[in-house]
């Protein structure tokens, strides 16, 4: 059987695996010259280095993201802490301090001062139990913010993070999804990963080596502007690309933006090699050699501040932070619709992974996953539409 995957982002390249792994004939084509959509690596000739064009913190939980490293050969090339921590700073009091989870699925932690997020009780953390309730229609926000200091210095950034949506707006149910599946099953499934080198690197360059070793066709730079009819196809490209060639499609129509701000700074990257950052601009840092990272979530709100002032803004965290000097080069990069708004209305436009068409399969983060628009998320609907196309034409 012979299947074409249009796109070749992370969703695309786990469909063309996973079917190529199962005996299928794969050409996978990409409209842009290079793999990997918003998860990529490139050179930079201004800061004269490779950069992510984003910033993606995995966790050991994120199965689906492991099993495809697995399969490609690249396990090896994550990185992180050995242990369940995270690392975290205060930019108002200029505070640092570490959340740290036991292995086990009994969360001993949240009895210790010292392992849990400063400022708050043991009994506060009985707040998470409310995330197993929630609903498409409960709001992060009005759910969980009654919890003080665990909400401003945890929760919040959790949910930012996740769902790159405001909290007031963002429904809770991805966010009890990413919960259940990570911190729930204990610190064993919530050990932060991410690339040693880059994106490209880890996902996206592996991934392809494995598919022509297996004799799959790659045709990059080439836009497919219409479907064959009756030909067999995956649809993993974004969701106002896949109206364009499948018209009535019903798919997420708001977006959030990300942006991210690539500094040429050298920084002791410390037990975690990262941090989150609370109460400012920016919610994540990366230390990735000579190149300090900074990610803005939800970032709609700063559509329409210049480059100049953003980078300057962000620049200050990072000092008060971490007692800077002087910015130096750096990049910022936009992504005005990294993903869909993760709103109880937009998450009800998600579609499912098989069309009206038994022929024509949908994968991306913004398919009905039941997950944000991760990475894990990416995969697990490149390896459902795989899996449905081989159900429904078996070789």
């Amino acid at each position: 059987m012979k299947v074409s995957v249009i796109g070749a982002g992370v969703a695309g390249l786990a469909a063309a695996c996973t079917l190529v792994e199962r005996g299928a004939e794969v050409v996978l084509h990409e409209a842009a010259p290079a793999a990997g959509g918003r998860c990529r690596s490139y050179f930079d000739p201004a800061l004269n280095c490779r950069i992510d064009n984003g910033n993606h913190l995995l966790l050991s939980g994120n199965h689906a993201v492991m099993g495809f490293l697995n399969r490609i050969g690249a396990h090896d090339s994550l990185s992180g802490p050995v242990e369940p921590v995270f690392a975290f700073v205060d930019l108002k009091t200029k505070a640092h301090w570490k959340l740290r989870l036991n292995r086990g699925r009994l969360p001993w932690w949240v009895v210790s001062a010292a392992r849990r997020v400063p400022g708050t009780r043991a009994r506060d953390y009985l707040a998470l139990l409310k995330l197993r309730r929630a609903g498409v229609d409960d709001l992060v926000a009005p759910l969980l913010a009654g919890t003080g200091e665990l909400y401003r210095n945890l929760l919040e950034p959790l949910a930012i993070a996740a769902l790159n949506t405001p909290p007031d707006a963002a429904s809770a149910a991805p966010l009890r999804a990413v919960v259940a599946e990570t911190i729930e099953r204990g610190g064993a499934a919530s050990i932060p990963r991410f690339p040693k080198v880059g994106l490209s690197e880890s996902f996206i360059d592996p991934a392809l080596a494995w598919l022509v070793a297996r004799g799959a066709e790659v045709r990059l730079g080439r836009r497919v502007n219409a479907l064959v009819a009756g030909e067999k196809t995956i649809l993993a490209v974004p969701p106002w690309v896949a109206v364009e060639l499948l018209p009535g499609l019903v798919v997420p129509s708001e977006h959030q933006a990300i942006l991210n701000l690539h500094f040429k700074c050298r920084i002791d990257p410390g037990e975690t090699g990262f941090w989150g950052l609370v109460g400012g601009v920016a919610e994540w840092a990366f230390a990735k050699g000579e190149i300090l990272s900074v990610t803005v979530s939800a970032a709609n709100k700063y559509a329409e501040m210049d480059n100049a002032t953003l980078a300057a803004l962000v620049w200050a965290d990072l000092q008060a932070a971490f007692g800077l000097g002087a910015m130096p080069e750096h990049r910022v990069v936009r992504e005005k619709r990294a993903t869909f708004a993760a709103t109880p209305a937009q998450l009800k436009l998600r579609p499912a992974t098989r069309t009206v068409d038994k022929n024509i399969m949908l994968a991306g983060d913004w398919t009905d996953t039941g997950l944000p628009a991760t990475i894990e998320g990416a995969i697990r609907s490149g390896n459902a539409a795989a899996l449905a196309m081989l159900e429904q034409n078996p070789l």
